[in-house]
């Protein structure tokens, strides 16, 4: 027994449409559009201020057209952008732009920028507050960043998404300038542990430190710990830019090293160690740093390299999780970043667990 499938009734196979613009000769003679093969419906739309039109063609006329010595191009209708923000490599490497369109962007937390300052007027910052060690001078003005650093790390956490410049990982998250570095990048553990408590009695969820020495100081890792342990805040710290070229020998720096900080390691374009980056025990989780572009003073964008730089990508990061899921606790969502991080290659004391991967801590 066969069985007989209805098939569609039979029709003439038509040939394929496109839009095109055919600008005409000024001394061209012809009488109308369908003398040239356009029919009169295929005619979108005629020009006033050159003797041209928009038409929805087949490409075999189009072809004919380019040949008429009337016709002076035939051009295909081609598609046009608004200008918009760049996204950094950096942030898409991180998987922040789909977390991004699933709604996640670091909404209600606080994020500390411990550093030396933030341009508060940037177009693509939203600065809430913040605090400065310094009493006098320049450097007292948290919202003055002399050395354009703490700007930098803060555009990488958290720039708006705007339309503007660049991106942010947490364009949501609610940022706080905590200036203890002056204008040349320099401060005192005094400093650091003073931004610290500022930061533990403001309530941050999450705070960035994209500084460091190789000597450790007990006070700061006092302060850490209170942060971590005793405040639910999340830590993260670069692990510092001591790196060699061959990659040899425990370089991370101080507070990175301390346990209750997640130690952040640079990667570049290519998920490749960055060849500054710090290397060691003490490293957590990897991040790209290399020719970073992001937010620094006066409305402008540089790029960057250092494990400074590697940082808030993932104190922003932190920033979403916590967004995401408020009832996790610092430690809860630190252990979510680093099992969930990418492997890209063997050496732990390189990469730590891995490439920060933002969706993939999400939707764990």
């Amino acid at each position: 027994m066969t069985v007989f499938k209805r098939g569609p009734p039979f029709m003439a196979e038509q040939k394929k449409k496109g839009m095109f613009l055919v600008k005409f000769k000024q001394e061209s003679e012809f009488s109308t559009y369908s003398s040239l093969g356009i029919a009169d419906e295929e005619v979108i739309h005629e020009f006033k201020i050159a003797r041209m039109i928009e038409c929805e063609i087949t490409e075999e006329l189009m072809e004919s057209l380019n040949k008429n010595p009337d016709i002076s191009y035939v051009e295909r209708n081609i598609p046009v952008y608004a200008y918009q923000q760049e996204v950094p490599y950096g942030i898409t490497r991180v998987q922040a732009p789909e977390v991004h369109q699933e709604g996640h962007a670091g909404s209600g937390v606080k994020l500390g920028i411990i550093d030396t300052g933030i341009d508060a007027a940037h177009e693509d910052l939203n600065v809430a507050d913040g605090f400065s060690v310094f009493d006098s001078g320049e450097d007292a003005d948290l919202y003055n960043d002399g050395s354009g650093h703490g700007t930098h790390v803060a555009g990488t956490a958290a720039a708006l998404d705007n339309d503007t410049g660049v991106v942010g990982v947490a364009p949501e998250a609610s940022l706080y300038a905590i200036k203890v570095l002056d204008g040349d990048g320099s401060g005192s553990s005094a400093g650091v542990v003073r931004g610290l408590e500022w930061a533990i009695q403001n309530e941050m969820g999450v705070i960035n430190m994209s500084l460091g020495s190789p000597e450790p100081s007990r006070a700061i890792q006092d302060a850490v710990d209170i942060a971590f342990n005793e405040h639910d805040i999340l830590v993260v710290a670069a692990a510092g830019n001591e790196g060699n070229e061959e990659g040899t020998g425990n370089t991370v720096g101080y507070p990175a090293q301390h346990d209750a900080v997640l130690a952040v390691a640079a990667t570049d374009d290519n998920d490749a160690r960055a060849p500054f980056s710090s290397t060691g025990p003490g490293v957590d989780v990897a991040a790209p740093g290399a020719s970073i572009l992001s937010s620094v003073p006066g409305n402008s964008y540089d790029r960057l390299d250092g494990t400074s730089m590697a940082a808030p990508h993932v104190s922003g990061a932190g920033a979403v999780l916590r967004a995401a899921f408020p009832e996790e606790s610092a430690a809860e969502i630190k252990e979510r970043i680093i099992s969930t991080a990418k492997d890209i290659g063997d050496n732990a004391e390189w990469y730590g667990s891995g490439l920060l991967q933002l969706l993939d801590a999400v939707n764990r």
